[in-house]
């Protein structure tokens, strides 16, 4: 039995977002289903926010958000502790 693996890339259509589109093209085999998915486009963005996704580019697998792509995204405390909102 041959099934599809779904892959998701969320892009922003920015250099580093096709680069990402690159590389899974690069080393993707015959049974991936590459969709790529415009993140300006506020039904992707509900579907990608309900993955888990925080930044981009991001890549779920199976409806999963990649290893790779968990926990990345703005981090309020990370960013105050580095001086952003002090004088």
């Amino acid at each position: 039995m041959n099934t599809k693996r779904k892959i998701e890339i969320f892009s922003a259509d920015c250099p580093l977002c096709d680069e990402t589109v690159e590389l899974v093209k690069q080393i993707a085999c015959p049974s991936c289903e590459i969709t790529v998915l415009d993140m300006k486009d506020s039904a992707v963005a509900d579907h990608a926010k309900s993955l888990g996704v925080q930044s981009v580019p991001a890549l779920a697998i199976d409806g999963k958000l990649a290893e790779c792509c968990v926990g990345r995204g703005l981090d309020e405390a990370a960013l105050r502790a580095m001086g952003i909102g002090q004088p």
